[in-house]
């Protein structure tokens, strides 16, 4: 006999589902667009950044354990190899993580220990992804910069 348990909520669900991962995408978004910090960053971006706001929320939305529509609208999209070739630099890499852990901190669950720890995960994991974004030297076949 399996015994009554409750069903696990996802980590979109914890977060509060689309509303709050939008609030999350656009508040980055903010940030990028406006805070001299981000310079670098926000130039490897088009000018206008409606598609892109989009693109993030729905990407979170499915990596956060919801609705997959980003990933049936981006069949065979790989988040990493989409980024391969905008050269990512540690710089990069840490203005990203940076301006996420802000918009996470700002825009999500922080009315419980359980929804800042859930925030904290979120951006914890997000900054390995950006990190490993940064191209290494036997990667690109750069082997005299490995040395």
């Amino acid at each position: 006999m399996i015994p009554d348990t409750e069903p696990t909520q996802t980590p979109y669900e914890a977060l509060g589902g689309r509303p709050v991962i939008e609030r999350i995408a656009n508040r980055f978004y903010d940030l990028v667009e406006t805070d001299p910090q981000y310079a670098e960053l926000r130039a490897m971006h088009a000018g206008d950044l409606t598609p892109i706001r989009r693109s993030l929320a729905g990407w979170l939305t499915a990596w956060a354990g919801g609705p997959h529509d980003w990933f049936v609208e981006n069949r065979g999209k790989c988040m990493m190899s989409a980024h391969r070739g905008l050269g990512v630099s540690a710089q990069t890499a840490r203005q990203w993580s940076d301006a996420m852990a802000r918009a996470i901190a700002e825009c999500g669950p922080t009315n419980t220990d359980a929804g800042r720890a859930l925030g904290l995960m979120m951006a914890e994991r997000l900054d390995m992804m950006a990190n490993a974004m940064i191209p290494h030297p036997e990667e690109t076949g750069d082997l005299a910069a490995a040395e």
